[in-house]
């Protein structure tokens, strides 16, 4: 065979080698996406699922379950109906995708895009998802039968917008993370940690039952050493000029109530114990623990016979006898903090 003839079986043979090379690259690449992804290495995320014979998942991050978990909280505190919590996410997600965002239209700022031009009240206390989430309720609450209003209408008498249409559209994901964090659907609702389960720092006990009275009210933790009085409304609530009354989310201090009751000074354990009568109150408790459990640093999470733990986020709420968690005899929602060692 001439070298002529040859070479392009040659060129021939190096092209089926590369393209061979090439493929089990990007069957390597898959499966390291796939894996970073569905496991506990991938990126945190929060995940809701439908029900029915063909589920679907809805997915959104951390910091906007959290969002989303406030909003329900305070609806929760003010006894309102699941309607009412569905028109606040909605509206929410349409507004600003529940970021907690320091910019919009002309003044607009937070979840719900408030202007403190228009009397929601000032920058501060706007950016306060409680402070915000209770303003968006006590304008709703003033419509005559908003709970039987189509969506559309009831979240445009609230918020005046120019695309008042555009809030139907969020009305089928709203509606699937209320029924979870309202309690109504067990085991719902599920955060994965990222990497390594979590960042490795410590959680404080203070801090999560501060934040527990002050988005579900005083008698979230019912004769317990950690119960407070809700802060006061407006700057105050917010810690102008740093003095007690500092509340807020992850603010790396201890956080005081005034009037007694909490201080940074008292016993910082690991585990905190919220007690709850039977029924979807341990669930609503349960799934808000899980929406926080980043930014709270929340290592587990155990209620009735189901269990949450930031080293295997990935697989939702096991079976309690699975873990070492110990069984919930009393009915008690659970929440063990990370201790950072």
């Amino acid at each position: 065979m001439s070298p002529s003839e040859s070479s392009p079986q040659k060129s021939r043979a190096r092209g089926l080698r590369i393209a061979a090379a090439s493929t089990v690259l990007l069957v390597i690449a898959g499966y390291v996406a796939t894996q970073y992804v569905t496991s506990s290495t991938g990126p945190a995320r929060c995940i809701v699922r439908t029900a029915g014979e063909k589920p679907e998942d809805y997915e959104i991050k951390p910091e906007q379950a959290a969002n989303a978990a406030t909003i329900t909280a305070v609806a929760s505190q003010r006894g309102l109906p699941e309607r009412a919590v569905t028109i606040a996410l909605a509206t929410a997600m349409q507004e600003s995708a529940l970021r907690n965002i320091e910019h919009g239209d002309r003044d607009s700022l937070g979840l719900f895009q408030q202007r403190p031009s228009q009397g929601w009240g000032t920058e501060r206390q706007i950016q306060d998802p409680v402070y915000s989430s209770g303003k968006f309720y006590d304008h709703l609450v003033q419509i005559p039968g908003y709970s039987r209003l189509p969506l559309t209408v009831a979240a445009q008498r609230v918020q005046r917008s120019g695309f008042p249409q555009a809030y139907a559209k969020h009305e089928t994901h709203a509606s699937l993370l209320t029924a979870a964090l309202t309690g109504r659907r067990a085991a719902a609702f599920n955060c994965t940690t990222g990497p390594a389960g979590g960042d490795g720092k410590a959680g404080s006990a203070t801090q999560l039952r501060a934040r527990l009275v002050r988005e579900f009210g005083t008698g979230v933790l019912p004769g317990q050493k950690g119960d407070a009085p809700a802060p006061p409304a407006g700057d105050a609530a917010l810690g102008e000029g740093g003095g007690p009354g500092t509340y807020g989310r992850d603010t790396g201090e201890d956080v005081l109530a005034t009037g007694g009751g909490l201080r940074a000074a008292d016993d910082d354990s690991s585990l905190v114990t919220i007690p709850v009568r039977p029924g979807r109150r341990g669930w609503e408790l349960a799934h808000w623990a899980v929406a926080n459990a980043s930014d709270m640093h929340i290592e587990q999470i155990s209620y009735r016979n189901r269990v949450w733990d930031a080293s295997s986020s990935e697989e939702g709420w096991r079976p309690l006898e699975d873990s070492d968690g110990g069984a919930n005899g009393d009915g008690s929602v659970r929440v063990r903090l990370a201790t950072g060692k």
